[in-house]
């Protein structure tokens, strides 16, 4: 059906409805999720590709048994937890995970009776709302650009990177060799490697490759997967080598947050300054502004 056919078929099916069914649905129309699939663009849509191939790879936790600290820090964690990766499995996917009882958004607070309290969800990746706000409305354009992705995990990062930016190289740092694995499939399949390089290495080894990027990100790093003094070590490596004036530091959370419990003296105002975001540009009520507010975005100084 060409386009002016379509639209004289919309049109033909509003002018059909009760006059007093018409507000309701024009506004399902408006604000309805059924038209999401759509909307789609080419590079969405291959980004989902990747997330589903590397579901296939992944138990549906989405972590792996080498990564032994940060299954033991979120075990030790106050209230239970569970890891959903966010570049996965989003939250459609996880309520039909739930629907299917793969999965639980609850646990019981008291074994055999109906009390129960919401489980608390942490994700190591972005989302795929997260990184094209990371890409269309955080980054500036990346022509000619280099950007590095500190623990760079599934790659999601890097992947989106490559479609939604003209960066001219993307760099992903992992210290796993199970996501390196992984990240090197997902280039070779979908042609990525003239663009986007995966090393299999601790940040702390990379003086070189930090000091040239043009764009640093670092997203739930080093919590969960090092030690308070390696924490404190590979702060200390970043603060030292990512210097470059003009440079674009993206964190999440904020380095203010992730340094608080870390005994270090990193003068933030004389490392970088922090550029407002505009976190209400996207007007959908199905947005988790909460989890774009979590992003932080720095110009070293």
């Amino acid at each position: 059906m060409e386009l002016a056919e379509a639209q004289g078929a919309v049109l033909a099916v509003l002018r059909a409805t009760r006059a007093a069914d018409l507000p309701r649905l024009l506004h399902w129309m408006r604000t309805s999720n059924d038209f999401d699939d759509f909307m789609l663009s080419n590079n969405d849509v291959m980004l989902r590709s990747i997330a589903e191939d590397l579901r296939k790879c992944l138990p549906i936790e989405g972590m792996l048994n080498s990564e032994h600290l940060a299954i033991q820090r979120m075990h030790q964690h106050p209230e239970p937890m569970i890891h959903v990766d966010a570049f996965l499995y989003d939250d459609d996917f996880v309520d039909s995970l739930c629907e299917e009882g793969k999965m639980s958004r609850n646990y019981c607070v008291a074994c055999g009776s109906h009390k129960t309290a919401p489980l608390e969800f942490i994700s190591h990746s972005f989302s795929l709302m997260e990184l094209k706000f990371l890409y269309q409305h955080v980054l500036p354009d990346l022509t000619g650009k280099a950007l590095v992705d500190v623990g760079s995990r599934l790659g999601a990062v890097l992947f989106a990177g490559c479609l939604y930016s003209s960066a001219f190289q993307l760099y992903g740092v992992e210290m796993n060799a199970d996501f390196c694995h992984l990240q090197e499939m997902m280039i070779t399949k979908y042609q990525f490697s003239d663009r986007v390089k995966v090393i299999h290495a601790d940040i702390c080894t990379q003086a070189l490759l930090l000091q040239n990027a043009d764009v640093v990100v670092m997203n739930n790093v080093f919590e969960y997967f090092l030690g308070s003094l390696e924490q404190a070590r590979a702060w200390e490596f970043i603060s030292q080598n990512v210097r470059k004036k003009g440079l674009l530091l993206v964190t999440v959370p904020s380095l203010e947050e992730s340094l608080s419990t870390l005994q270090m003296d990193i003068q933030l105002s004389q490392w970088v300054e922090e550029v407002q975001l505009d976190y209400d540009v996207y007007m959908d009520k199905d947005i988790d502004r909460e989890a774009l507010q979590q992003i932080h975005l720095y110009k070293i100084v």
